[in-house]
């Protein structure tokens, strides 16, 4: 009994087979799995998809507003001028009244804490903005090495030409 060398082919090659006149008609790829591993980073597991977790997990108060449509410029400046009077105050303090700076010390940590959280939270959208901006450099660099490429082809091309034209003048001869 003889034995092929190689199975057949799936039977989803039909799904391709009018794919040469019309590639549109080709089947889009399926999805890939969504991944949920774990991974180790200075010796801590964490998860793939981990969320950032709120504020008032690690028990501190939001000092700006929660929702999908949050305005994180507008924000941010807020919570930064605080901090600077929350600073200026505790200079103020700390020259008339040194034994109560404890006070404002919590409220500076706790608005560097909301500064923290509002710049993590901007992580994703920092991380997609790479990515495209990557993404586009890739694309403008191998359309020069393309452009590139077709420049040395033409020129090569207008070399044997000339080659040629030479090799036939001279052979007449």
């Amino acid at each position: 009994m003889a034995a092929s060398a190689y199975p057949p082919p799936p039977q989803y090659y039909r799904l391709y087979k009018d794919y040469e006149q019309d590639p549109s008609s080709a089947p889009e790829p399926p999805p890939p799995p969504p991944i949920d591993a774990k991974y180790k980073t200075f010796n801590v597991e964490r998860k793939i998809n981990e969320l950032l977790p709120s504020l008032e997990s690690h028990n501190v108060r939001q000092l700006y507003p929660d929702g999908p449509n949050i305005d994180f410029k507008k924000e941010l400046r807020t919570l930064n001028r605080e901090l600077q009077l929350h600073i200026l105050e505790l200079a103020d303090i700390l020259v008339e009244r040194p034994s109560q700076y404890a006070r404002r010390v919590e409220d500076i940590s706790m608005i560097f804490s909301n500064l923290h959280h509002l710049l993590n939270s901007l992580r994703p959208h920092q991380a997609r903005a790479t990515l495209i901006h990557m993404l586009e450099s890739q694309i403008q660099r191998r359309k020069q090495a393309i452009e590139d490429i077709k420049q040395r082809r033409e020129e090569a091309q207008k070399l044997l030409g000339e080659s040629l034209l030479i090799l036939d003048g001279s052979q007449t001869n």
